[in-house]
């Protein structure tokens, strides 16, 4: 069994042990048990409210690395020709705090027929995939700030 601790980054020179296949809510998760790609139980105790970078890499407390890879899940994706559109469609998902992965006039949702349907009523054309769903980590991601 690897415990891990210790987060590298995504830049790593090291000879990798096995990789882990995170979901996007597995990697916002500081505790996890679960099977590395080698077969072998990984435990993860990592600081909370830090996600996970899909490539990033971790240090077991016995010195091997392991690289965290995404995971292939159900997701949404909502594309559109127009830059106004497009900016209406981001402006009323985050109004409802919802995780988006955001490309070149498209974006990509967990799968949710209310979202979907305002999403095809302000114009943009929905489709179903399955893809690593990498959501944007938010504009305080790195703000520290006492409450």
């Amino acid at each position: 069994m690897l415990e891990i601790y210790q987060r590298l980054g995504t830049h790593c020179h090291q000879d990798i042990h096995t990789q882990i296949e995170l979901n996007h809510e597995q990697r916002s998760k500081g505790r996890l048990k679960l099977l590395g790609k080698n077969g072998e139980e990984v435990r993860i105790f990592l600081e909370r409210g830090k996600t996970l970078e899909v490539g990033e890499y971790l240090k077991s407390e016995c010195g091997k690395y392991i690289q965290v890879a995404g995971k292939i899940e159900a997701v949404a994706q909502a594309e559109c020709q127009d830059w106004h559109t497009f900016s209406k469609a981001c402006y009323h998902l985050g109004n409802r705090h919802v995780k988006m992965q955001i490309g070149e006039r498209w974006l990509r949702i967990t799968p949710d027929h209310v979202l979907e349907e305002m999403l095809q009523n302000l114009g943009l054309t929905l489709s179903h995939k399955e893809a690593i769903f990498v959501p944007e980590s938010g504009a305080y991601k790195d703000a520290h700030h006492g409450h």
